[in-house]
């Protein structure tokens, strides 16, 4: 097909923007907006009001007649008011085949819409100066007019018939060829019907620059007061949020008033990674991602995928960010080792798709998670870039497994972890230095070449959280924001400083890091969502559930399934000493041990759990002690004592005379604040570190992390509980007495990559 060049030109308001770029979008043919070629000096007189003189105009458009010349194959599409006969001389002089399309509309139906522009350069008030200064095409002229009073979808109907009847056959061989990796809203994973499609453009012309710079943010809701959304919603007009949690009814209220002040509905993420815990606090916690993989039941995983869509949905959330598909090759990688479904594609694809399926049953969009993936690199990204160092082929036989087989089970949107993937990089960009490897949520050759491209995916990307460090190592912030839309990615997840995410991000897109390509094709895919979702079709005050539907949270039969789950996935990992049982009747004395860590970011109390594992036992019928560290002893105003002392007093020689049995109980949590998480025990050679296993049957427990073993090889009982629930709880100590079998299953990283650890 020969190069065609066009200029869609006409008056402030007349869509050349909106209007062009369907337009390209139909040619198969780059768009560019004009205004993005005008000189600051020109921006700035403009948006001061102040009409352009000739002399400003002239090396203006000598730029767009340069950019239409040196158009690439196919041609261009150029959106340039071209207002006046000489105007278009001079852009006809650097590419004299240039076809001018012509929008044209009546004063009334301009004034409408300029008045709602107000992220434009150009002001309302000279509308009257440009219609004055339009000098419609003359008859020598190659062009067409289109009246612009239509519908949108007509309005590009008549110019593409018009196009056609000046260029014969402008469109390739085969009809029309979308532009590589633009959104197509009829496929997969959208699958919009004409009318949905109707309203995405519809909504994607009516949209003014502010708002549309908008939609590209989800915001982190701090603060769930009215005055707190209004200013989010007024000055940023955020496409999506998600907020901290708090009780069920404060949380559906906070969506209500949200979704009351948005003009454009809002995708309202939750974190469902567990069930319903976690988008609120008084949701179900149905198991964790590795105990969803820790049973030969796969249904497991569809349950909590069950549960997590109906907590959810009554809250008013319509997003879930899991299911999560990270690999946990590496066990000391903490950030997913509790995260994924297991250490091979197989297990993570067969229980994503459960999970997937049963959080579908709601009406919530799914955003699976860290593409290029996580699990190789022991490092969290959200305090240093971590990477996926597997080769190209390994990877596609892996993690590229993975997200093919999702991507075709419909997974709508994915989102993109800081984690850099040295060689697949430099598959698709051969010679790049070590220097120049980017975390994947800046990198074009894995979000395009390689997930829009080899993967297929046509659904929404977006950035894991913006403040996480191993985004923000890689370049000023200033210029990574714009940089991540750029790259691929469609959304920005969170503020770091609103007022200045929000600049750069329009900054970007003014100084062209973001094309009008590329902003309209990010914003087609979050208003795709939407409408995938049916929030295009419900009033403001439908799109969240009444304050009833909040009965299904922490519901008795939720509660239930958990409480199931629990009694199926507490695993036995070693018992090499033939311990158990250990029952009432031959070890009726306990010493109990709590190893929590410290607190986390959450500033839970971290030893809560022990008042429910010490009620469990004593309700067995076991006689319970509760050791103490130094710490502890102090805080509750005992003097005089110190580690050294505590050693003294807890290890002596008749410890076999004071307990039958030693229960350790460990829920170390947390990730986000260091790279890897080891058991940190309360000082040096510490009390409660298992040197007593000499000395009486000693039970270990772990109620969160799988690789405890490294710290406690000494032990001979080692169980892995999963969670630290009174479900859970209630079940392993019922296992440990062998009331119920262990019934849960392990991988090989339990045990760590050492000897000792099996013994």
């Amino acid at each position: 097909m020969s190069k065609i060049r066009i200029i869609v030109m006409g008056v402030s308001g007349s869509g050349k923007t909106t209007i062009g770029d369907l337009v390209a979008r139909e040619l198969g043919i780059p768009f560019l907006d004009g205004d993005s070629l005008h000189p600051v000096e020109n921006v700035a007189k403009m948006a001061a009001g102040t009409p352009l003189t000739d002399e400003d105009r002239w090396p203006w458009l000598a730029t767009v007649g340069a950019e239409l010349a040196k158009a690439g194959d196919g041609g261009l599409v150029l959106a340039c008011s071209a207002l006046r006969r000489s105007y278009r001389d001079a852009i006809r002089e650097q590419a004299p085949d240039t076809i001018f399309l012509h929008l044209n509309g009546s004063k009334e139906v301009l004034k409408a819409r300029t008045e709602g522009r107000t992220g434009h350069f150009m002001p309302p008030a000279l509308l009257d100066s440009q219609l004055a200064t339009l000098e419609p095409l003359q008859g020598d002229e190659r062009g067409v007019v289109v009246d612009i009073a239509a519908p949108v979808p007509d309005v590009v109907a008549q110019a593409l018939k018009g196009i056609s009847a000046v260029v014969p056959s402008p469109r390739p061989a085969g009809g029309s060829q979308p532009r590589q990796f633009d959104v197509d809203l009829a496929a997969a994973p959208f699958n919009l019907d004409a009318g949905a499609i109707a309203w995405v453009e519809g909504t994607l012309a009516g949209m003014t620059l502010e708002e549309k710079i908008g939609q590209l943010f989800i915001n982190h809701n701090n603060d769930y007061s009215p005055g707190y959304l209004d200013g989010v919603l007024d000055n940023y007009h955020v496409g999506g949020m998600r907020y901290r949690p708090g009780p069920s009814a404060a949380v559906q209220e906070h969506i209500r008033y949200a979704q009351s002040r948005s003009r454009i509905p809002l995708l309202v993420a939750s974190n469902p990674e567990m069930g319903g815990a976690g988008s609120c606090d008084d949701g179900t916690f149905v198991s964790t991602h590795l105990q969803a993989g820790s049973h030969p039941d796969k249904n497991i995983a569809r349950q909590m995928g069950q549960v997590a869509g109906v907590e959810t949905a009554a809250l008013g959330c319509n997003w879930a960010f899991a299911p999560i598909v990270d690999i946990h090759y590496n066990w000391r990688n903490t950030v997913i080792s509790t995260r994924s479904f297991g250490n091979t594609p197989d297990v993570v694809v067969e229980r994503a798709k459960e999970y997937f399926d049963g959080i579908s049953e709601s009406p919530t969009a799914c955003a699976m998670k860290h593409f290029p993936g996580d699990g190789i690199d022991e490092r969290d990204q959200h305090v240093v870039t971590s990477y996926n160092t597997l080769g190209y082929d390994e990877w596609n036989r892996t993690y590229g497994h993975v997200y093919r087989e999702m991507i075709g089970h419909g997974v709508q949107s994915i989102m993109v972890g800081h984690i850099g993937a040295p060689e697949v990089s430099r598959h698709f960009r051969p010679g790049l230095a070590d220097a120049e490897i980017l975390p994947a949520t800046l990198s074009p050759e894995l979000l395009q070449d390689l997930l829009r491209g080899e993967l297929g995916f046509n659904g929404l990307v977006l950035t894991d959280a913006s403040q996480m460090v191993g985004l923000t190592q890689a370049m000023k912030r200033k210029d990574l924001v714009p940089a991540t839309i750029a790259a691929g990615c469609d959304m920005f997840l969170f503020f770091r400083n609103p007022a200045e995410d929000f600049q750069y991000m329009l900054d970007g897109y003014k100084s062209g890091v973001i094309t009008e390509q590329r902003l309209h094709d990010a914003l087609r895919r979050i208003l795709g969502l939407k409408a995938s979702l049916g929030l295009h079709l419900k009033a403001a005050d439908q799109l969240v559930p009444p304050a009833e539907a909040l009965a299904v949270i922490g519901s008795a039969a939720h509660r239930s399934v958990a409480a199931e789950i629990a009694d199926k996935t507490v695993t036995l990992v070693k018992d090499t000493a033939g311990n158990l049982p250990i029952t009432p009747e031959t070890h009726p004395r306990i010493r109990l041990y709590g190893i929590s860590g410290g607190a986390d970011f959450t500033r839970a109390d971290p030893l809560a759990y022990l008042d429910v594992v010490k009620e469990e036992l004593e309700a067995a019928g076991f006689q319970v002690s509760l050791y103490r560290t130094a710490e502890q002893r102090e805080a509750a105003g005992e003097t005089g004592v110190n580690f050294m002392s505590v050693i003294s007093e807890e290890a002596t020689g008749d410890y076999a005379e004071k307990y039958d049995a030693a229960f350790v109980f460990a829920n170390v949590k947390g990730f986000a604040q260091e790279a890897a998480i080891r058991i940190k025990w309360s000082s040096p050679m510490a009390a409660e570190i298992p040197w007593y296993v000499t000395e009486v049957p000693t039970v270990f427990v772990s109620l969160n992390q799988p690789n405890h073993l490294i710290d406690v090889p000494m032990v001979k009982t080692a169980i892995h509980a999963h969670a630290g629930t009174r479900e859970a709880i209630r079940a392993t100590v019922e296992k440990i007495q062998g009331k119920s079998g262990f019934q849960g299953t392990f991988n090989e990283n339990v045990f760590c990559g050492s000897f000792d650890t099996r013994l």
